[in-house]
């Protein structure tokens, strides 16, 4: 999938309303707000290039992420293998970190949609891209992404990459009814950071387990538990650049024991807390 290039000491987390990314030479890496039309359904857009070759890992997140490479190529890594990955691609949610390899001199657009705002411009079920980085034309017509990877590449300028994106969005906009209930949802679960029971939000929302699993899962790209899970994950995060101890985060944020906290992280992140932290 068409993730930023970052190099390998660097570790990209993006919740839903922020990027963090250290400052590294040769790097660009710059947040662009989307038109007011698309603004309900895209957090925003990202432009991303590196002059080098670079590895580098990539954190669970709350929302579908799009990526046009207008130069440059990207490799995924998993268990030593990489395997080559299409220049037009989207990467499903994932409860696990992510290995991503760039060529040098890549260039990228990011699209980073909204919790549900995926939901507005395919009729595939995101739960369907779960854990999955696949080509952009497994979901859109394949004349129309291949149209705007050629615009993309004779660009010159920023501006004109992120109207063609915008572009290529607003022709595949349905402009279907937003399912407040899962809006709800998932106001809820952010509320209490990650940390709440999804029984809890059957009663709060007056919906059974099953048709409510089944509505989030087709529009958030999970269950309900696992983007709780993914949100308290992001939420650890922002608490690791404070003066607490691990312990206190590892209660702070609800979790049964040191072990369980420790276990959830290292699926998150691939380290430890501790090593992390330090």
């Amino acid at each position: 999938m068409q993730v930023a290039a970052v190099p390998a000491e660097v570790v990209v987390a993006v919740p839903a309303v922020a990027v963090v990314v250290a400052e590294v030479i040769n790097m660009k890496f710059e947040k662009h707000f989307p038109t007011e039309r698309l603004r309900p359904f895209i957090h925003y857009f990202v432009v991303s290039e590196n002059e080098l070759e670079s590895e580098y890992k990539i954190f669970p997140v709350a929302g579908l992420v799009i990526g046009f490479q207008y130069k440059g190529r990207l490799k995924t890594i998993q268990n030593k293998i990489a395997t080559n990955l299409s220049a037009a691609g989207i990467t499903g949610l994932a409860d696990t970190v992510k290995t991503f390899k760039n060529t040098a001199g890549i260039g990228t657009i990011l699209v980073y949609f909204t919790e549900i705002g995926f939901a507005q411009f395919s009729t595939v079920p995101a739960n369907e891209l779960f854990n999955l980085s696949v080509s952009l034309e497994t979901i859109f017509d394949k004349s129309a992404v291949s149209e705007v990877e050629e615009k993309l590449a004779e660009a010159t300028t920023d501006k004109q990459r992120i109207k063609l994106v915008e572009q290529f969005l607003l022709r595949h906009l349905k402009n279907i009814q937003t399912d407040k209930l899962i809006v709800e949802a998932v106001r809820l679960i952010y509320q209490q950071k990650g940390a709440i029971r999804i029984k809890e939000l059957n009663e709060r929302l007056f919906i059974s387990q099953s048709p409510f699993e089944k509505r989030f899962r087709k529009l958030v790209g999970t269950t309900p538990k696992k983007f709780a899970s993914i949100i308290r994950f992001n939420a650890v995060l922002d608490s690791l650049g404070n003066s607490k101890s691990l312990t206190e985060i590892c209660y702070e944020h609800n979790f049964f024991d040191q072990a369980h906290f420790i276990k959830d992280f290292k699926q998150y992140t691939g380290d430890t807390p501790e090593k992390f932290k330090r």
